[in-house]
Parts: C-alpha cells; sequence; structure tokens
C-alpha cells in the first residue's frame, strides 16, 4: 500500500481517556465519554487523536501495563464503544492512533503468570528470565531502572529473576524470542485491520537490550543505561515492524526515544530505512533538568530551549520529521514551566506564545488535552494529592537515602507525571464538567481561573 505521510499535514490531540470525559459517572473518563466530545475536537481543528492506552489492564501505571492487548479496560468500555469511537471520528474527518505499549506487559498478562509458574512454559522465554548471582542472593546485573531501584525482580521461591525497567508490575518483553515478536505483529494487524491509523510506540527504543548483561558503572541514575537505551538490535527490530507488521497499511508509526540525540533520530526517521515516521525526543523538555533526569532540576532558560529545538529542526531538516510538542501525560503542564505566571496578563501571553512558537516550526504539533485551555500544574505538596507510580517510588527512596531526599526533595511533586493527569475541565463546576462524581484524582483548584478565560477563547484567540 502507498504511504501518503498524511501525518505531515496533521495537527494530533492527545486524549488521557481516564482524564477526559466521564459519561457514566463513575469518577473515570471512559470512550463514550470521548464520543460525546468529537465536536469539540473537530470545532478545534484537530484531524487526528493520539489514545493513551485503553487496553484491559490492572491500571498498576495506569494502563501502561497491558494484561489483555485485544480488550478494552472495562471502566473505559467494551469493544464496541471502541468500533463506534472510530467510526465516528473518522465520519468527522479524525483519523486514530492508539499507544503500543510492547516494551513490557503487565505481571498479570497471562504469558507472564504462566512463565514464571512454569520453568517449562513456552512463554518463558517470551520473557527476560536470568539465574541470580551467589546462588541467587544477587540478581543478574546492578542495572536500576526508570522509577529507581533495582531492574530485576525475584521470582518467588527460585533464584531467578525477570527484568523490569520500570516497575515490578512491568515486566519486560524479550525482544530476541522470534514467537514473542510473531505475537506482537499479530496484535498489530489486528488493530490496523480494524481501522486505526497508527501507533504511538511507547519507550520503543529500549526494546533492545545487550544480553551479556554486564553490570553499568556508578550512576546516580539509570546505572547500566548502555545496555537497554538504543541497545545493539534495536534498528533491526524497528525495519522487522515495519515489514511485518506496517508495510501495507497507510499508517503512522510514532516512536518516544527518551535520552536519544539527534544522530538516533536521523536513523529512526530517515524515510529510506523504513523504521519511524517520527520520533518524541525530550531534549527541549529537559532544559530545566540536569542530565534528561526530571528530578535533579535546574532553573528554566530560555536560550537553552531554544538551541535544544533548533538542533533538531536543523539535525531533522534533509532527512525526517519532527514531532512537536510541550506537554504530554509525562510532562508536567508547560504554563508557569516554560513561561512566566508572575501576573494574569503576562501569564495569558506566555502561553499563547508557547503555542504560537512550536506550532510555526517544521513538523506535526501535537496538542495534549486541557493544554488549549491553558491548564496549569497542581501545586500541591501533600502526598494524598497523587496517584503517580513513579512519584510514589521516588517519595520511598527518598525517604530511605537522605542523599536522594537532599538531590530531589524539594522539587518531587512540582514534576510529578499527575500535574498533567488531572481531569480535563469542561467548565468550573465542582468536578470541572469532568464528571458527575468526586473523580479518580483530584480536580486542579485552578478550575475557576482556566475556564474563565476558555470561555473568552473565542473573542480573545490566536
Amino acid at each position: 500500500m502507498r504511504h501518503t505521510h498524511w501525518y505531515r499535514d496533521s495537527v494530533i490531540y492527545q486524549i488521557y481517556p481516564r482524564s477526559f470525559c466521564d459519561s457514566n459517572g463513575d469518577g473515570i473518563g471512559d470512550i463514550q465519554g470521548i464520543i460525546s466530545k468529537i465536536d469539540y475536537l473537530k470545532d478545534l481543528g484537530v484531524n487526528c487523536v493520539w489514545l493513551s492506552p485503553v487496553y484491559d489492564s490492572p491500571q498498576k501505571d495506569n494502563g501502561y501495563d497491558v494484561s489483555d492487548y485485544y480488550n478494552i479496560y472495562p471502566p473505559f468500555g467494551t469493544m464496541e464503544d471502541f468500533k463506534e469511537m472510530l467510526d465516528k471520528m473518522h465520519a468527522a474527518g479524525i483519523r486514530v492512533i492508539m499507544d503500543l505499549v510492547v516494551n513490557h506487559t503487565s505481571s498479570e498478562h497471562p504469558w507472564f503468570k504462566d512463565a514464571i509458574s512454569n520453568p517449562d512454559s513456552p512463554y518463558r522465554d517470551f520473557y527476560i528470565i536470568r539465574h541470580g548471582r551467589r546462588e541467587g542472593l544477587l540478581p543478574p546485573t546492578n542495572w536500576t531502572g526508570f522509577f529507581g531501584g533495582s531492574t530485576w525482580e525475584r521470582i518467588h521461591g527460585t533464584n531467578d529473576y525477570y527484568l523490569h525497567l520500570f516497575s515490578k508490575d512491568q515486566p519486560d518483553l524479550n525482544w530476541d524470542s522470534k514467537p514473542m515478536r510473531t505475537q506482537i505483529v499479530k496484535m498489530i494487524k489486528f488493530w490496523l485491520d480494524m481501522g486505526v491509523d497508527g501507533f504511538r510506540c511507547d519507550v520503543i527504543n529500549v526494546i533492545s537490550k545487550n544480553q551479556k548483561f554486564r553490570n553499568g558503572a556508578p550512576a546516580l541514575f539509570l546505572r547500566g543505561r548502555k545496555n537497554f537505551i538504543n541497545g545493539p538490535r534495536i534498528h533491526e527490530y524497528m525495519r522487522r515492524l515495519y515489514k511485518y507488521a506496517f508495510r501495507n497499511y497507510d499508517c503512522t508509526i510514532i516512536g518516544e526515544t527518551a535520552l536519544s540525540n539527534v544522530s538516533d533520530a536521523r536513523l529512526f526517521t530517515t524515510t529510506r530505512r523504513k523504521e519511524l515516521n517520527m520520533i518524541f525526543n525530550f531534549e527541549h523538555t529537559d532544559t530545566d533538568n540536569y542530565f534528561g533526569v526530571k528530578y535533579l532540576y535546574r532553573k528554566f532558560k530560555l536560550k537553552r530551549f531554544k538551541e535544544r529545538i533548533a538542533k533538531y529542526q536543523y539535525g531533522l531538516a534533509d532527512v525526517g520529521w519532527n514531532s512537536l510538542f510541550i506537554e504530554n501525560h509525562d510532562q508536567r503542564r508547560s504554563v508557569g514551566r516554560f513561561g512566566t505566571t508572575d501576573s494574569p496578563e503576562y501569564k495569558n501571553y506566555s502561553s499563547k506564545m508557547l503555542a504560537l512558537c512550536y506550532f510555526m516550526l517544521r513538523g506535526t504539533p501535537f496538542i495534549y488535552q486541557g493544554q488549549e485551555l491553558g491548564m496549569t500544574n497542581i501545586g500541591s505538596k501533600d502526598l494524598n494529592d497523587y496517584q503517580d507510580v513513579e512519584l510514589m517510588r521516588m517519595h520511598k527512596m527518598a525517604k530511605k537515602h537522605p542523599f536522594i531526599k537532599m538531590l530531589i526533595g524539594k522539587h518531587m511533586y512540582d514534576v510529578s507525571r499527575d500535574n498533567a493527569r488531572t481531569p480535563m475541565q469542561w467548565d468550573s463546576s465542582e468536578y470541572a464538567g469532568f464528571s458527575t462524581a468526586e473523580p479518580w484524582l483530584k480536580v486542579n483548584p485552578d478550575k475557576d481561573k482556566v475556564n474563565a478565560k476558555a470561555e473568552m477563547r473565542d473573542h480573545d484567540s490566536l
């Protein structure tokens, strides 16, 4: 099939389903809630929607722990609801891309449950399971993960460990296993055959691991990262996915490639290599931290921000295509982060300046839900106002290690992913028009200010 590169003319709106719109009053956003807002999306000028995961899941990491790739998380709705949404989006001229979470599954996935309960299981090789050192007393390596702590979890009653770069509830898949890759391709084609228009591939550049399993050099965060960031077979795996899963569909494939550089981006996105159409790089969102670690805060500098954006604009100009974004479900809100909040007037001008700035660059612009309203961060220092599994892990580490607390304690809450996950603010009512019941996550207390501005949007727009 001919690939039309339709993504180059798209404005893509990211929906975080749990927080977008609740249609049945249970405090959790759902697919019918999304359907009810299709006219809103069309009026906004959106012609593509990216959905964060809607697959069935225990929700230990809000859907990024998939237990069934072929079914919908019941509080979100049913497969019939999903198909209805897909048809109505397409009728409105809006394409739909899904999140593809294939670095890991949930520990509740049937593959994993069988793999750890039966040493002879055919799914044993679907995961990375290795013997511990010193008769199981130590994990196979000293690697540390994205949520802090060891990347290895001991399998109860054995001397074996399984690898997890994120939470222990998210065991990593073994991409060196051909039967596992075959199952992933089958699943991808299931959704494309249904009519889905593409995928945003979650942490796709960590699917290849150096399976010699060597210890990493001492590091504050992500010890051993050279063994799993853009690993030895990453480009082979991406080309295989294109050849066996994506080639025969007019779809767009976007890769989340954390801790990559311009050279990596060129390899991933050069059209002739047939790997990815775009990547999400995070260098510009790391301009207010050190070493790409958001918990190591430093003051934002506009010059640094501009330099890093320019690096990718020029770096991909002759070979690839840029994704343009300043917010998503893992990044705190841009208002007050990359622009001033010194006064309501300057905050308004600053917010519009940010939007105009990145929409005028070369690439496909992404809007994260609520960004168009100028939604802001929570501003709370109370752990009870958060549910982010990453924050909980970091909070636990800070309590245990005074040095870590000294490094990250002051800004730990400020950078939590839940800052971007509070319910969408449709109006200034008690629950912000998101739901008729208390939401799963506290509504941001700035809803009155945000929606006063939203009501003026038609008269005071860019």
